[in-house]
C-alpha cells in the first residue's frame, strides 16, 4: 500500500483526535489512554510544525497558545440571548404552568428540566462546521468577541461531526477542583482571590492572552440552540439529542416530565444532591419541550415565556464563636480562624472559618462568644459574612493578634504593603510541614499517600526535616513499617509514588518549591524560558525579569529564595536524590546515556555528586537514588557504602569516574 503524504497523515491525526475528543468530553466512554491521546497530538504538532501552512483553524492543536488579543469586538447576536424569570419556591413554579395554560388552552405541555449550572453564557457560532465565532451574554443583543478563549476550551468543538450553519449557547464553568487550585495560586502570589468559580470562569475568559484561560481547566454544557434555519428538530429535548450528535457536551442530568408535580419533585430533590456534583449549581431551569409552542407563547422585553429558573435559597446558617485560633501557612502568613459550635451547611458540618486576616477581623469586629452568619465562598469555603450584633451580650471577647508566632515563638511582622503578619522564621515547624505538604500536592511533585497526616507523622519520628528528604525514606523502610498503621502494602505504595516523583516535569518541581509568588502557570514560564534548575538559580533579578508574566516582585522573591543556604542545600540533596531537574526535551534523546539509570555512591576523584549528576542528565539519563533491578549502573567513588554492596548482589555494572568520562566521550 503506497505510503501516506504529510497531508493525508495531518487529516487522519485531526480525524483521529477530534473522535477521541468527543468520546472523552461528550460521551465519558475514552478508547484509548491519555497516554495514546498525547501521541497522536504531539506528532500532529511536529508534522504541523513542520509544516506550517497546513495549519487550519479548526484543528486541536489551536486550542492553547496564540497572541493576546488587542480587545474584545463587539458581537451582534442573530437571536437576543434573553434572561430568565425566577421561580423562588414551588408555588412560583405552579404560577407559570398556569400562565403557560392560560396563554395556551388546550395544549399539550412537555417540560424539559435541566440543572441551572453557574457559570457564563456564551454564543458559539459555525459556519458549514466549523467554529468561527464565540461571544458573551453581554446585554442580550450585542455581547464581546472572546472566540480566542473559547478555542482553549476542550468541551467547545472546533470542527462540528457534520458540516452544518448554526448558533448555538453554552455556559462555560470551572469545576470547583480547579477554583480551589487557581485560588491557592494566586493567595501564594499575593493575587486577589476569586470570590467563587463562576467570577473565576467569567475572568478567565475576559483575559485577552488565551493561553490563562488555557491553564485554567475551562469546561462547558451546551444548552440551546440560538440561529438554526436549517434545524428540523420539533423539540428542544430532541435538538439537544442532535446536538450532542454532532459533538457538543450536553449534561446528562436533563430530564423530560409530563406533570408539573413531577417537575416540583425533580427540583427539590436537587437542593441537598447539588454538592455532590463537581461543578457549582444554582437552581434548575425548566423550559416547555415543543419548539412550536415556545415560539406561540413569545417573550417579554427581557425573558422568554416558556421558560422559568428555579433558584435554590442561598444557604447561610448562623453559629457561635467558640474560639479564635491562628494558623501558620507554609510562607508564615498566620490567618485567623473561627472555631465555632458545629453547624450543617451546604451539604457538609462546619466547624471553622477563615477570618482571612488581622484587617477583615477589626473590620467585622468578630469577637469570641459573637453570634455570626457564616455562608460558603462558591459553597466551598466557609467564611464568616458578618456579625448578630443584635445578639451580643457584653460578655463576648475581643481577640488580638498574636506578636509571636504559635508555632515556634519568633517575633511576627506585618511587611510594607501587605495586609497579613508573617512568621519570618524559615524553620518554623508549622512552615515546615506547609512546605513538605506542599511539595508533595497533586499539582506539584504529586506523591500519593503524603498528605497532612502522613507529613506530621514523619516528622514527628524524625524521618523528615525539609522536602527533600521524602527521596531518603527509599532507605527508611524498616524506620516507616515500625510507625503506627503503616503496613507492607502502604509502605510499598508509598516508596512507588515517591519514586515515581522524580521524573515530574522541572515546572511541578519549581512549583512544589513553594517560591511565594511563584504558582504553577509562572513555574511553567520559568522552566520554559530557563530550561534547568542551574540556569535559574544562576539568573539576575534583570535576567529574570525578561521573562513574560515575571515583573520585580516575583523577580525578587526568586532571587531571595535561591541566595538562601537552605534552599541551596535543598536543590542539592534533591539532585543527589535523582530528581529532574531540567526541562526534558526531545533533543536529549540524541544523548549517549539515554534511558540509562544511575546510582552514585561514595566520593569521586574529581567530580563532586552534583556536578556528575548534572552531566548524566544532559546526556539524557537518569540519576537514581537507590540500588534496584531498574538500575544500569553504579559510579562507586571512595567509602562507598551498602550502595555498591547491593549493586554486586544483583549483579549491576559497577563503574569508576574514568569509566563515566569514556561513556560520555569526554
Amino acid at each position: 500500500m503506497q505510503s501516506m503524504t504529510v497531508e493525508e497523515r495531518i487529516r487522519e491525526l485531526r480525524e483521529k483526535i477530534n473522535e477521541h475528543n468527543w468520546r472523552y468530553h461528550v460521551l465519558d466512554a475514552p478508547v484509548i489512554t491519555d497516554a495514546e491521546f498525547d501521541r497522536l497530538l504531539e506528532e500532529l504538532k511536529q508534522l504541523e510544525t513542520e509544516n506550517p501552512e497546513l495549519v487550519t483553524p479548526d484543528s486541536p492543536t489551536q486550542r492553547v497558545g496564540g497572541q493576546p488579543a488587542a480587545g474584545f469586538t463587539p458581537v451582534v447576536h442573530r437571536v437576543p440571548m434573553l434572561s430568565l424569570d425566577n421561580a423562588f419556591g414551588v408555588d412560583d413554579l405552579r404560577d407559570f404552568v398556569r400562565r403557560v395554560r392560560n396563554l395556551a388552552p388546550g395544549a399539550s405541555m412537555e417540560f424539559v428540566v435541566e440543572l441551572k449550572v453557574d457559570g457564563l453564557a456564551v454564543s458559539l457560532q459555525y459556519e458549514e462546521g466549523l467554529f468561527i465565532r464565540g461571544a458573551t451574554r453581554g446585554d442580550g443583543e450585542v455581547g464581546e468577541d472572546i472566540t480566542h478563549n473559547l478555542r482553549t476550551v476542550k468541551a467547545v468543538p472546533l470542527r462540528l461531526r457534520r458540516p452544518v450553519t448554526l448558533e448555538v449557547r453554552g455556559e462555560v464553568f470551572m469545576p470547583r477542583s480547579s477554583f480551589l487550585q487557581l485560588n491557592q495560586e494566586r493567595e501564594e502570589q499575593g493575587l486577589p482571590l476569586f470570590a467563587n468559580p463562576r467570577n473565576a470562569a467569567a475572568g478567565s475568559l475576559r483575559q485577552l492572552d488565551p493561553r490563562v484561560a488555557a491553564e485554567r481547566n475551562l469546561d462547558m454544557y451546551t444548552y440551546a440552540l440560538g440561529y438554526a434555519p436549517d434545524f428540523k428538530e420539533t423539540t428542544h429535548f430532541g435538538a439537544l439529542q442532535k446536538l450532542r450528535e454532532l459533538g457538543f457536551k450536553v449534561n446528562p442530568q436533563i430530564v423530560l416530565l409530563t406533570e408539573i408535580e413531577e417537575v416540583v419533585s425533580y427540583c427539590e430533590s436537587w437542593r441537598g444532591r447539588r454538592y455532590d456534583l463537581p461543578y457549582d449549581i444554582d437552581g434548575l431551569v425548566i423550559k416547555i419541550n415543543d419548539l412550536a409552542l415556545q415560539q406561540q407563547l413569545g417573550t417579554t422585553a427581557k425573558s422568554p415565556r416558556w421558560a422559568i429558573a428555579y433558584k435554590f435559597p442561598a444557604e447561610q446558617a448562623v453559629t457561635r464563636v467558640e474560639g479564635i485560633t491562628v494558623q501558620v501557612g507554609r510562607i508564615g502568613t498566620l490567618t485567623p480562624l473561627a472555631e465555632l459550635a458545629p453547624v450543617k451547611l451546604a451539604g457538609t458540618v462546619v466547624k471553622r472559618a477563615s477570618l482571612h486576616n488581622e484587617d477583615i477581623l477589626r473590620e467585622k469586629d468578630v469577637r469570641i462568644g459573637d453570634h455570626v452568619v457564616i455562608q460558603k465562598a462558591g459553597d466551598i469555603i466557609p467564611e464568616v459574612v458578618e456579625v448578630v450584633f443584635s445578639r451580643r451580650t457584653g460578655a463576648e471577647t475581643p481577640f488580638e493578634m498574636p506578636s509571636a508566632c504559635p508555632a515556634c515563638g519568633s517575633e511576627v511582622t506585618r511587611l510594607p504593603g501587605e495586609a497579613a503578619l508573617r512568621c519570618l522564621n524559615f524553620a518554623c515547624p508549622a512552615q515546615v510541614l506547609e512546605r513538605i505538604v506542599h511539595f508533595a500536592s497533586r499539582g506539584a511533585m504529586d506523591i500519593e499517600g503524603m498528605g497532612p497526616a502522613t507529613v506530621a507523622q514523619l516528622l514527628q519520628a524524625g524521618l523528615l526535616a525539609d522536602a527533600a528528604d521524602i527521596y531518603n525514606l527509599e532507605d527508611k523502610r524498616e524506620a516507616l513499617l515500625g510507625l503506627e498503621r503503616w503496613a507492607e502494602k502502604s509502605v510499598d505504595n508509598l516508596l512507588l509514588a515517591i519514586e515515581k516523583s522524580k521524573g515530574q516535569p522541572l515546572w511541578r518541581l519549581l512549583y512544589g518549591l513553594g517560591i511565594r509568588f511563584v504558582g504553577a502557570r509562572t513555574a511553567r514560564l520559568l522552566a520554559d524560558h530557563f530550561q534547568s534548575i542551574d540556569n535559574l538559580m544562576a539568573a539576575s533579578p534583570e535576567e529574570l525579569e525578561a521573562v513574560p508574566e515575571v515583573g520585580p516582585k516575583i523577580a525578587r522573591s526568586i532571587s531571595e529564595f535561591f541566595a538562601l543556604d537552605s534552599s541551596r542545600q535543598l536543590i542539592s540533596k534533591l539532585r543527589a536524590a535523582g530528581v529532574n531537574l531540567a526541562l526534558q526535551k526531545e533533543t536529549a534523546a540524541q544523548g549517549p546515556l539515554e534511558g540509562k539509570i544511575f546510582v552514585i555512591t561514595g566520593t569521586l576523584p574529581t567530580y563532586s555528586r552534583d556536578e556528575a549528576s548534572r552531566l548524566i542528565e544532559e546526556a539524557g539519563g537518569r540519576v537514581a537514588g537507590s540500588v534496584s533491578k531498574n538500575t544500569d549502573y553504579v559510579l562507586a567513588g571512595e567509602k562507598a557504602g551498602s550502595k555498591l554492596e547491593k549493586a554486586k548482589q544483583l549483579g549491576i555494572t559497577v563503574i569508576t569516574e574514568d569509566d563515566l568520562k569514556q561513556l560520555l566521550n569526554l
